[in-house]
């Protein structure tokens, strides 16, 4: 599985290239075996004159990788790169992490009309599949509706079986083979949405990690006058009330509640509950959200609530105490129960 936001950031600096008239690639962390810095699915671009955006490696190979790079913008033709980083020695790098990779280099051009169809999947804020034949063969882009398009006709019948059956269940993109044919298979969803009711300045650092780590924010405060773009850059605004937000425009979000106004708190706790949340977090003492809940008639059982939201960090100022909530939030959406990676053989097992 990878994330809309990730792709749809690496497409949009490969317009602006375009747009300056130089090549691209898009290279693709399709493959690993043992550790790596990152997982399959991870993107990034490369373009003539050395621009890279992102990364795949956290700076170990994108300078080799840019030179197998340079290559495909001159040829055309896709690549294969293999990294066996067990024999550090021979890249003289002393890579910490000893996995295998496999990454693939893929031309972008703007004539080309599978990338303007992965373009419109991307508008649309929507899940899809890509399904590449590895490196230089079939390519497929899946709806969520399981509707197909591109080299249909090229992809055996079981590889498009097998990538529906993932559709719903993928949590980082994968390699199926067919035969002695490999395909890699990478369910592209949004990112998880997160309203932070509460504009306050502290909500500022929240809205701003968050966002840097994959959340699709939006800061929910009727105060006109503190729910702005410029506090807020990285986030979505809706001026809203809570009596006059919608519950149905909200449906399986996160939400961290951070208002410091007791009465306006309970309203939004009260709208969070009938918004069918994944994840409720309030700032506060507990005796406070306890106190709100028996004013709306609810206990810590009507929803996903976590009070005090946060890890347990000594936090004190703003920034740790936004590192503290968003920290939760991602040992949440990844399915970890938070604690020192110290003496652990695996990080992304």
């Amino acid at each position: 599985m990878s994330r809309l936001q990730e792709l749809r950031e690496v497409m949009r600096q490969i317009h602006t290239a375009w747009q300056e008239g130089r090549k691209t690639t898009l290279l693709m962390l399709m493959h690993v075996e043992g550790s790596a810095y990152r997982l399959p699915g991870s993107k990034i671009m490369m373009a003539e004159d050395g621009h890279i955006f992102g990364t795949i490696s956290g700076g170990c190979l994108e300078g080799d990788l840019y030179g197998w790079a340079e290559k495909v913008m001159q040829t055309g033709k896709p690549h294969l790169q293999r990294y066996d980083l067990s024999e550090s020695e021979v890249w003289s790098l002393g890579i910490g992490c000893k996995g295998t990779l496999e990454v693939g280099i893929l031309p972008v051009k703007p004539d080309d009309s599978f990338w303007r169809l992965t373009d419109e999947a991307l508008q649309q804020d929507e899940s899809f599949a890509l399904i590449l034949e590895i490196v230089d063969g079939a390519r497929v882009l899946m709806k969520r509706d399981g509707r197909v398009c591109g080299d249909v006709d090229r992809l055996p019948v079981e590889v498009l079986d097998q990538a529906r059956a993932r559709f719903g269940r993928q949590t980082r993109a994968e390699v199926v083979r067919f035969g002695t044919r490999r395909y890699y298979v990478d369910v592209v969803r949004p990112s998880e949405r997160l309203i932070i009711a509460g504009a306050g300045q502290d909500a500022r650092p929240v809205a701003e990690l968050a966002a840097r780590s994959g959340f699709s924010v939006t800061v929910l405060d009727p105060r006109a006058g503190f729910n702005t773009p410029q506090a807020f850059p990285a986030a979505h605004h809706l001026v809203q009330s809570p009596a006059d937000a919608d519950p149905a425009q909200m449906l399986d979000s996160w939400w961290v509640i951070m208002n410091h106004h007791l009465e306006r708190d309970q309203a939004f706790l009260e709208l969070a509950l009938r918004s069918r949340p994944r994840f409720i977090g309030v700032l506060g003492p507990l005796s406070r959200t306890e106190e709100m809940l028996v004013q709306i008639g609810k206990t810590f059982s009507s929803g996903p609530i976590h009070a005090p939201v946060g890890l347990d960090l000594g936090a004190e100022t703003m920034d740790e105490v936004a590192l503290s909530i968003v920290s939760q939030l991602l040992a949440m959406r990844n399915g970890r129960q938070a604690a020192a990676l110290h003496g652990k053989s695996k990080i992304h097992a």
